[in-house]
């Protein structure tokens, strides 16, 4: 059911690894509008690193008005900044060819969302940064949330500001280290109030636009989400190679079925997710019966698997007959924290096999499980196939045949001089021969009860008659049956396990064979 790393994924991981460790280490003070001190914590973290002997280097700060982050600069070795002159403009830019020459430890690098002039090697900053951890030097740089690819629409319908200068979500959730410079909104207007940020005119114009106090708390949630989700994913990647069964993250499980009622467990299922913003997944467990399902109830279930991925759902399905512990290995294996499932408002028999919903509580303890009633009337009532018995010739010569020659074995064993229960261990043999050849299980229990009958007739005193005179023969008679009876239902189950794999394998195969057409298709189209 669940897939084992391979040796290429294997060898791939260890050279990522390797290669993260030659690369720099990237850090990135993040915050959620101009003002809130992320250069000011740059330049202070830069001077911490000096004290620990580092040799730290300014690549290029973005020269700000004010004064305490200002003398910071002092104390530390800064770079001259590369002069570009675009429609007779004088620009000063970071100089990569010099940061790269110089090499130093840790060099710090402003605005890392920067598109830079026309004429440099790379169209943007983050581009530059990324030469720089390549080279093995660590990075110190600054962004804001407006600045953030898959943010800038949700800050420009806050704010009313498009901003151009973006970089990808990935520079984000790929740096080594995130620190967030956060302060409160009322707190930054107050410094924008007194001068600290902008000129006084500037300042004046920003507190009517982008430095609205509804705009600030909207903007500095965002920014505390997006820090949690980057957090989230650091942690997916980290516990894909560990085993356990906790969770940070919200994710949905829930269980498909041909029932006409899993259409409202999947709805509810859909809007738990929507409310908790978590991932939904919904699983099919393929069970033997799948085979003999009629038409009707696969139609349904088509339906609602279709009507799970409406909802955004990945539909899964998995093979097993013991429906409790696929779904609860599923579950462990793919971090899921709600398991949501369907049940009709039924009594409970008193001799009746425990429900779904008791075997999943037991066999998970720890996640939360959700019912979802739904009415009688309407509840698809599980009936499981029931094989239609058919003797054929061929099936019958073989259960005749192996207690014929489990006999003579018997007579074999009993003028050799060995025990009784070694002649009821031959008969055990044949039982679960006759079991794994034959196509039915009628042929092992009809055999399991003849064997006892068999050993009787012939191996016990009085023989050739089917009495016993010794009093513990009804119980070795007893035990020889279970013994058989209980072997045959394994070997039994043994050739269903061996068929469904046998079936998964071909599934496997065909879309190993498609993804290869389709890559083959893919190559010769470019």
């Amino acid at each position: 059911m669940f897939e084992r790393m391979q040796p290429d994924e294997i060898l791939k991981r260890i050279q990522a690894q390797e290669e993260k460790q030659r690369r720099g280490h990237l850090k990135i003070f993040f915050g959620y509008a101009a003002g809130v001190g992320k250069t000011y914590a740059m330049l202070q973290a830069a001077h911490t690193a000096k004290s620990r002997d580092v040799d730290v280097v300014i690549g290029y700060v973005e020269p700000h008005a004010r004064p305490e982050t200002m003398r910071l600069i002092q104390g530390l070795e800064c770079l001259k900044p590369r002069m570009i002159t675009h429609h007779k403009i004088d620009l000063k830019e970071f100089d990569l060819d010099t940061a790269l020459l110089r090499k130093p430890d840790l060099i710090l690098v402003d605005e890392l969302a920067h598109t830079n002039a026309e004429g440099l090697r790379h169209q943007k900053r983050y581009q530059d940064i990324n030469e720089l951890l390549n080279a093995g030097i660590d990075v110190y740089t600054t962004v804001n949330v407006q600045h953030i690819e898959s943010l800038n629409d949700m800050v420009a319908s806050i704010t009313g500001i498009l901003v151009r200068e973006r970089i990808p979500d990935y520079v984000f959730d790929d740096a080594d280290q995130v620190e967030l410079v956060d302060i409160e909104p009322n707190d930054l207007i107050e410094r924008l109030e007194d001068g600290k940020i902008y000129q006084k005119q500037q300042a004046q114009k920003a507190l009517g636009n982008f430095f609205d106090i509804d705009n600030l708390i909207a903007l500095r949630e965002i920014a505390l989400r997006r820090c949690a989700d980057r957090i989230n994913k650091m942690f997916e990647l980290t516990k894909a190679d560990k085993d356990g069964d906790y969770y940070t993250g919200e994710h949905i499980l829930v269980c498909i079925s041909p029932s006409p009622t899993n259409a409202k467990v999947i709805r509810t299922a859909a809007r738990m997710a929507s409310a908790f913003k978590g991932r939904l997944t919904a699983l099919y467990i393929e069970t033997s019966d799948y085979e003999h399902m009629d038409q009707k109830n696969l139609h349904t279930l088509s339906e609602n698997m279709h009507l799970a991925q409406q909802f955004g759902a990945r539909v899964e399905a998995v093979c097993g007959d013991d429906v409790a512990y696929q779904i609860s290995e599923y579950a462990r294996l793919s971090n899921v924290s709600k398991i949501v499932l369907g049940r009709s408002q039924t009594k409970k028999r008193f001799f009746a096999k425990s429900s779904l919903v008791e075997q999943l509580t037991t066999a998970a303890p720890n996640l939360d499980i959700y019912i979802i009633p739904v009415k009688q009337s309407l509840t698809y009532h599980y009936q499981k196939h029931k094989e239609n018995i058919q003797f054929t010739m061929k099936d019958f010569i073989i259960s005749i045949g192996f207690i014929i020659f489990v006999t003579g074995i018997g007579y074999l064993f009993q003028w050799l001089g060995f025990s009784e229960a070694n002649i009821i261990t031959i008969y055990i043999l044949g039982v679960l021969m006759i079991s794994v050849m034959t196509s039915q299980r009628i042929y092992s229990i009809v055999s399991s009860v003849v064997s006892v009958l068999v050993f009787n007739f012939f191996f016990t005193d009085p023989y050739f008659t089917f009495q016993a005179y010794d009093s513990g023969y009804p119980i070795t008679f007893v035990i020889m049956f279970l013994a058989a009876f209980i072997t045959s239902g394994l070997a039994v189950q043994m050739k269903k396990n061996t068929k469904k794999a046998a079936q998964t394998a071909y599934r496997t195969k065909i879309l190993l064979d498609t993804n290869q057409l389709l890559q083959k298709k893919i190559k010769k189209g470019l």
